[in-house]
């Protein structure tokens, strides 16, 4: 958790820094005058953020083999960070489509609560490094006009593919496990929604944005040591983003 909060003071102080440097022009003369009528736009991008699962648990669970010492199942959320690639295409005056090839790498666990106050943790792929995402998101971006001459807002919504780039690595630590760890699918398809602002500064445009993921697929392959206990497991994610253009 404490590098996570790095990231949002790192983040913090660049836009406070950036916003010093420029503040004379995003409110004065309008910078990047022809940056608009551009047909395509390329950049990078930088996130931090939370990842978790929701979880749908079989209501038998407590009567099944194995699990009648379990009380309860929980999620348990940890941070993501990525970086990106950025690819926008102009459509029309208010639109864009936009492609942001990342890597990311969220953090999440599933806590399985036994007759005893200490929960029993099983890592999304036993431990294999954790998750490391290919992330492949495309998403139409709508804007406003100018606003203060160099400030746009904008929302942007879309889906996602991801593909777990150590999921071989988990496989085979599940295997030598006797499907005793907790193994989560290879891919996953993820609907999104955000909202930021566009800076237009003297030699780059810098943009914020907050974004909402949902999973739409079951990433449950394989339970663990509680086989039974869940029907479900749908990554979830809120992502705050830098990119420069």
């Amino acid at each position: 958790m404490n590098s996570f909060k790095v990231i949002i003071v790192s983040s913090l102080l660049l836009l406070m820094a950036v916003g010093a440097s420029a503040q004379s022009r995003i409110f004065g003369t309008p910078n990047l005058i022809h940056y608009d009528s551009k047909i395509y736009h390329f950049g990078f991008s930088l996130s931090g953020g939370s990842y978790n699962y929701i979880i749908s648990t079989n209501p038998d669970f407590t009567t099944m083999d194995g699990c009648d010492s379990l009380r309860v199942a929980n999620p348990r959320g940890g941070k993501s960070f990525g970086f990106g690639i950025v690819s926008d295409i102009r459509m029309g005056k208010y639109f864009d489509l936009r492609f942001i090839p990342s890597f990311s790498f969220p953090d999440c666990q599933v806590q399985y609560f036994c007759n005893t106050d200490v929960p029993n943790i099983s890592y999304a792929n036993g431990g294999a490094n954790g998750i490391v995402f290919l992330d492949l998101p495309l998403l139409v971006k709508f804007k406003s006009t100018r606003m203060m001459n160099n400030v746009r807002a904008y929302v942007v919504a879309g889906a996602q593919y991801s593909f777990n780039l150590v999921y071989s690595k988990a496989k085979d630590i599940a295997n030598m496990s006797a499907h005793e760890v907790l193994l989560v699918n290879a891919h996953d398809v993820m609907a999104q929604v955000g909202v930021g602002f566009d800076f237009y500064c003297t030699y780059f445009k810098l943009a914020t944005e907050f974004k909402f993921s949902l999973g739409l697929m079951n990433q449950l392959q394989q339970e663990g040591k509680y086989e039974g206990a869940l029907n479900s497991l749908r990554s979830k994610g809120f992502q705050v983003s830098l990119t420069f253009e």
